[in-house]
């Protein structure tokens, strides 16, 4: 018990005097994120409308398929990711191997379909005569649309708060495709699980710690823009 003790002691000590090494990681961790975030928010919304809104042939076989990508283990999407980004690869380049880029354009690939995903339950879940309503008293297509995100906009959050806890918590893909290389891209993640097992267990500590307070802040500005509306 003082062993965890004198780590969180350590740990809060790190945080107050602005440790270069774990501010870095925070900091990468950050930008990755908000990469991410924004390309999967901004793909995957549509495509959770159209997927959700529209019939289509296959529609139920496109729904499974979306679903199981959900779960896409976190190694696959890294191994993909950098047999594209390596220099053999389609994309080498580029130079994105063993950047942040890099790393975001895998961790927005693991959120898409979670985004999508549950998009799309959001819009299948609302009232089948919304729509019709909406026609029958004149409103254009793009009205329709705006109408509809709105009124789904709870699903929608919630399926933005899932994708960004996959997308903090992630490590496959960070240590895979981002390498840890120190102050460039090693993340809060991949620096506790090398700091843990180095035997800095103060360091894991206080990157757990804002780890932490980020998805708690996220989480609390999501219920706070939910309660506003």
């Amino acid at each position: 018990m003082d062993f965890i003790i004198d780590g969180l002691l350590q740990a809060i000590q790190l945080l107050l005097h602005g440790d270069g090494e774990t501010y870095s990681a925070v900091s990468a961790t950050l930008r990755v994120s908000t990469y991410s975030m924004a390309a999967s928010l901004l793909l995957g919304i549509p495509l959770g409308f159209l997927l959700g809104h529209n019939d289509f042939l296959w529609k139920k076989h496109v729904r499974t398929i979306v679903d199981t990508l959900m779960s896409l283990p976190t190694v696959l999407v890294g191994l993909l990711v950098y047999a594209f980004l390596t220099s053999r690869g389609p994309l080498g380049e580029y130079g994105l191997l063993f950047t942040l880029e890099g790393i975001a354009i895998g961790q927005a690939i693991l959120a898409l379909p979670i985004v999508i995903a549950l998009t799309a339950a959001a819009v299948e879940s609302m009232d089948e005569k919304l729509r019709v309503t909406l026609v029958s008293l004149g409103a254009s297509r793009r009205q329709v649309l705006y109408s509809t995100l709105w009124e789904a906009r709870y699903g929608i959050l919630a399926a933005s708060m899932n994708a960004f806890g996959r997308v903090l918590t992630e490590v496959g893909i960070a240590m895979m495709v981002g390498g840890n290389i120190k102050w460039h891209t090693r993340t809060i993640t991949t620096a506790i699980a090398l700091e843990t097992n180095k035997g800095e267990f103060a360091t894991g500590v206080a990157l757990g710690i804002v780890l932490m307070a980020i998805a708690f802040i996220v989480n609390f500005s999501f219920s706070f823009l939910r309660n506003r509306s």
